[in-house]
């Protein structure tokens, strides 16, 4: 998966950072405390992390894929070159954003991932994850896509101490994907 964004590292960026996100940002920071702390999952283009840094939030990525990370290192962001599975932080932030990046975790590493999410979270967190609609799992383009409704992401989310919030369903933002559905999730950190 990795080596399939390293090669399309700049295709992406350019076809993902101008997608209108206005109504995914309103469904997470209505949850936030203002100026609070984001780590930003995967950021892939950076769009996102430099959308939060524009409100005022402290904005800190993660992504596997180094052209990504030197990407938005060149624009001063504080970045890391780490997959949400090697998540190491805690009790640091308010915010997780995870926009269409834990889609990429095998069903069976979700759990544990989500429990590395809630140790960076602080008590009362908020974290906004995203997913494809449905209930599979499948490779497409070297990438693997975790695919979750209702019901799958209830049991996956059971196995740990987050409360989910909100759930929505919503259309796909980019260009000629408008019929791909996505569910999007917020989840807070209990305990």
């Amino acid at each position: 998966m990795i080596n399939y964004y390293e090669k399309n590292a700049e295709k992406y960026i350019e076809e993902t950072f101008n997608c209108d996100m206005k109504e995914q940002y309103d469904f997470f920071l209505q949850y936030m405390p203002k100026k609070g702390k984001i780590l930003d999952i995967g950021f892939g283009s950076g769009r996102d992390m430099i959308y939060f840094a524009s409100k005022g939030y402290e904005a800190e990525g993660i992504d596997p894929t180094l052209a990504f990370v030197n990407n938005m290192k060149e624009k001063g962001y504080n970045v890391h070159q780490l997959s949400a599975q090697e998540l190491n932080f805690k009790n640091k932030f308010d915010g997780i954003w995870a926009c269409a990046s834990l889609l990429h975790v095998k069903r069976v590493y979700l759990a544990e991932t989500l429990k590395k999410c809630k140790s960076a979270l602080k008590v009362n967190g908020i974290m906004y994850c995203s997913f494809k609609y449905g209930n599979c799992e499948i490779i497409r383009n070297e990438r693997y896509f975790n695919y979750l409704n209702e019901e799958s992401l209830k049991e996956i989310l059971n196995a740990d101490s987050f409360k989910i919030i909100d759930i929505k369903i919503s259309n796909d933002v980019r260009v000629n994907r408008f019929n791909e559905k996505w569910i999007n999730v917020i989840i807070k950190r209990i305990y």
